[in-house]
């Protein structure tokens, strides 16, 4: 039970909690976000990364949502992160491409090298998620230049912190 609850408190219930502010709560859901998605590309198998990642992003997006009070299902945001994918175009294909040919040709054991180029992709979409859902919540709107230059700028920053939190891993 305790597994549960904490569960609950920490991700499936968090946009509930009173002790946290706004922000805390999505710093708290992009990490854990950015962690399991890292953590699920280590697995081995090649191209196998986006048909689990992007359920995992989507749901994650969708408790970004419920912090800020936009109500959205879990295939709405599994379908808003698809859309947030195809504006980023073929620059997110052709990393996912990479990355599914780097675990081919390293027979698996590339997964490891995966993670701050997950994280940083993971990160990217849950920050223009908050920031996409904040301003839905006051019914604004995110201009497809604007959420690219959010984009650009969080994948930068979450590649840094993935790979900071693998060399402290390492270490």
């Amino acid at each position: 039970m305790k597994i549960t609850a904490k569960i609950r408190q920490e991700i499936t219930q968090i946009e509930l909690r009173d002790d946290l502010s706004k922000d805390k709560k999505n710093s708290n859901i992009i990490h854990i976000a950015c962690a399991s998605c890292a953590g699920v590309s280590i697995q081995p198998l090649p191209f196998a990364d986006i048909l689990v990642l992007t359920p995992l992003q989507g749901y994650f997006a969708s408790r970004i949502a419920a912090i800020h009070g936009v109500p959205l299902t879990e295939n709405q945001a599994l379908d808003w992160v698809k859309e947030i994918i195809g504006l980023m175009g073929l620059g997110m294909l052709a990393q996912q491409l990479a990355l599914g040919v780097w675990k081919t040709v390293t027979f698996g054991f590339g997964g490891l090298l995966s993670i701050p180029l997950v994280y940083g992709l993971t990160y990217a979409i849950m920050k223009v998620a908050d920031v996409y859902f904040a301003r839905k919540a006051r019914n604004e709107s995110l201009s497809e230049a604007q959420i690219k230059a959010i984009w650009q700028h969080a994948f930068q920053q979450g590649k840094q912190q993935g790979e900071a939190q693998q060399q402290q891993k390492d270490d």
